[in-house]
């Protein structure tokens, strides 16, 4: 395939994360979050690099996992959503997952399916977050079904998720701990777990048995006060593709659907084979920019599903075949996000799959 645009995928920075990580929480097993193809950076590139070094792998779904055995056949799988079926529950017994229980109808299959195989769980309680898990005065009864079921292996996992951890200073996330704590605190053969990116960063009082990276993992930051660079995490992928065409406009010619740039003097404009149907956000703002030959100019006109464009004007030296950054090295991923009105969750998330990875 000849279409320049791809994602580098960098090894080195990878596993650079991975380090911050076991620094930040050095006595805590690792989770590696590769849900959504790995942020959009590919399963099947990251997960070979990372598998030596952690614990095990966080998906969302059962068809994430099964692509990843499919890539290793030993790859140590949670189900983090849990299964949506009692078949699916059949299909974690056969490959040996792990699953997260959240809601009565997945404590009901699986109290009503014995099985001469042991399948390990995690139980998810809402300490404040509100989307997902059992509530604190349902514990008792939860667990004690699940240590004497003897087809639930031990440890029995407990687990939580912050609402807030992005958000240093809120008051919630120690409301959260504390309330954890309280559920958690008198059972025996458990691992708990609760912090995730931003709190394996600042709330190291809850990095406890496993940690649950995703999104410092790719060399993001989650905080909002401080940039990747900061926290010594190295961007994992960087998204490029090149210049394949320039034109030399007239004044008031207005690029791109709508008509809605244009400038009061001649331009230049390259046109970049990159658009929505690739990942790069449609909606972002005129503060939106590349890198192109040790440049960073402004995209210009709106983002077509396989195309943008670029301003040039000011930029003699960039000539068709030039390498364009959408972001990576010199463009922050959390910076077209913000031009996005966004987050880099979202933008890196959403990179399509026709974007060959390298």
């Amino acid at each position: 395939m000849t279409r320049p645009t791809c994602l580098y995928i960098k090894e080195d920075a990878l596993l650079n994360n991975l380090e911050v990580i076991k620094k930040c929480a050095p006595n805590s097993k690792i989770i590696a979050m590769v849900k959504a193809n790995a942020y959009g950076c590919g399963v099947r590139k990251v997960v070979p690099i990372l598998k030596p070094n952690i614990f095990a792998f966080g998906v969302a779904c059962i068809e994430e996992a099964l692509e990843i055995r499919d890539i290793d056949a030993t790859a140590n799988c949670i189900l983090f959503e849990g299964v949506f079926s009692k078949q699916e529950l059949d299909l974690a017994y056969l490959h040996n997952m792990q699953i997260v229980i959240h809601q009565q109808r997945q404590l009901d299959w699986l109290l009503e399916c014995p099985s001469n195989e042991k399948i390990r769980v995690w139980v998810k309680f809402n300490t404040g977050m509100h989307r997902l898990g059992f509530l604190e005065e349902e514990v008792s009864d939860i667990m004690q079904k699940l240590y004497d079921c003897p087809w639930v292996d031990k440890p029995i996992g407990m687990m939580s998720h912050f609402a807030s951890a992005d958000d240093v200073d809120n008051i919630n996330n120690i409301k959260q701990v504390d309330r954890f704590l309280r559920i958690t605190n008198n059972y025996d053969a458990i691992m708990l777990s609760m912090a995730n990116s931003a709190a394996i960063l600042a709330l190291p009082n809850s990095h406890f048995d496993v940690v649950r990276p995703g999104l410092m993992l790719y060399g993001v930051s989650p905080l909002t006060d401080k940039s990747a660079d900061e926290l010594g995490l190295e961007p994992v992928m960087r998204f490029v593709s090149e210049v394949t065409e320039i034109h030399n406009y007239d004044a008031f010619s207005a690029i791109g659907y709508s008509g809605t740039w244009y400038s009061d003097k001649p331009s230049r404009i390259g046109v970049v084979p990159v658009g929505y149907a690739d990942g790069y956000p449609r909606l972002i703002n005129t503060a939106a920019k590349v890198w192109v030959a040790g440049n960073i100019v402004p995209i210009v006109g709106r983002i077509s599903m396989d195309m943008l464009t670029i301003d040039l004007t000011t930029c003699k030296n960039v000539q068709i075949g030039e390498e364009v950054e959408l972001w990576g090295q010199y463009i922050s991923v959390n910076d077209v996000a913000n031009t996005a009105g966004t987050i880099g969750h979202e933008v890196i998330a959403r990179i399509g799959d026709r974007v060959i990875r390298k």
